[in-house]
C-alpha cells in the first residue's frame, strides 16, 4: 500500500481485504440453510396431522385463550375509578310485573337481587347505578356496562319452564364486547346457581326498549335470572346465591376473563 495515498492498494492487500466479507458470506450460508432445512421439515409434519391426532385439551386453550383477546376491556386506573355500571331493577318504578298467588311480584323480586349485586360490586370498589325501569337517566346513558333483570312468569307453564335467559344489546358499536358480557353471564351464573339455560329467548327481551335508550358505545343485556314458578325457592330463598351468579358475571367481563365463545346469533 502506497502510504501517501490511502486509498491505494495492493494486489496483496485486495485479497486481504475481501476474505472477511467471503467468511462472512460463507457464515451466513451456515446458517440459513439448516433453518430453511429445519422450516421443511416442520411444515412437512405438521401438514401430514389429522385433526384427530390433535389434543383437544390444546384447541380448547386455545379457543379460550382467542376468545378471551375478543373485546376486552382496557383498563388502565388500578383503583376502579372511571368504570360505572348501570344495573336496571325490573318493572321497579313502573309496575309490578308478574304477581305470585302468595303476592311475591317479580318487581319486589328483582329489586332485591339487584341491590345485592349493587352492593357486593360497591364493596368490590366499583361504582353502580341502580336505575328504574324507566328512568330518565337510561336516555344517552354511557357506561362500562349495563345489566337489566328480570324474572320470569309466577304460572306455571310445563315441567321445562326452569332455567334463565340473557340477551344482548346488537346496537353495541364494539359487536365483540357485548358477545363478551353474554358469553360471561351465562356462564359464571350458570357456575353459581346450577340452572339450566332456556332457550325461550323473545323479541321483548332482543329489543328491549333501554337497548335503543342507550348510549351505542355502552355493551348491555338483560337477564332473566329464573322462572317464579319452578325456580320460585332460589329466587326468593336464596337469593343472594343468584346475586352473586350474576356478579361473578359482570365480574368476568370486567376483569376480561377467559370464557368459552357463545353463537352470534340475534340477542343471543
Amino acid at each position: 500500500m502506497d502510504e501517501t495515498n490511502p486509498n491505494s492498494f495492493s494486489e496483496g492487500d485486495t485479497r486481504s481485504a475481501r476474505r472477511p466479507r467471503e467468511h462472512s458470506a460463507r457464515r451466513q450460508q451456515g446458517f440459513i440453510m439448516p433453518a430453511l432445512l429445519t422450516a421443511i421439515i416442520f411444515a412437512t409434519v405438521f401438514v401430514s396431522i389429522t385433526p384427530d391426532i390433535l389434543d383437544i385439551r390444546l384447541f380448547d386453550q386455545f379457543k379460550n385463550t382467542l376468545s378471551s383477546q375478543q373485546g376486552v376491556l382496557v383498563i388502565n386506573d388500578q383503583s376502579k375509578q372511571g368504570i360505572t355500571i348501570g344495573i336496571v331493577s325490573g318493572h321497579m318504578g313502573l309496575d309490578s310485573g308478574t304477581v305470585c298467588d302468595d303476592g311475591t311480584t317479580e318487581a319486589d323480586t328483582n329489586f332485591k337481587i339487584a341491590t345485592l349485586v349493587q352492593q357486593k360490586l360497591n364493596t368490590l370498589g366499583y361504582k353502580t347505578d341502580l336505575l328504574q325501569e324507566k328512568d330518565p337517566r337510561l336516555q344517552g346513558y354511557k357506561a362500562t356496562m349495563l345489566l337489566s333483570i328480570h324474572n320470569d312468569s309466577c304460572t306455571f307453564v310445563n315441567n321445562e319452564a326452569t332455567g334463565f335467559k340473557v340477551a344482548r344489546a346488537i346496537g353495541t358499536v364494539d359487536q365483540n364486547m357485548s358477545q363478551r358480557l353474554l358469553a360471561c353471564l351465562k356462564s359464571r351464573y350458570q357456575q353459581a346457581t346450577n340452572l339450566p339455560w332456556h332457550n325461550s329467548v323473545t323479541r321483548d327481551m332482543t329489543e328491549y326498549h333501554a337497548f335503543d335508550e342507550i348510549d351505542p358505545s355502552t355493551p348491555a343485556a338483560i337477564i332473566e335470572t329464573g322462572f317464579l314458578n319452578l325456580d320460585y325457592d332460589i329466587l326468593t330463598k336464596h337469593t343472594d346465591t343468584v346475586a352473586e351468579g350474576v356478579t361473578n358475571g359482570i365480574l368476568c367481563f370486567l376483569q376480561n376473563e377467559n370464557v368459552d365463545p357463545f353463537p352470534t346469533q340475534a340477542g343471543q
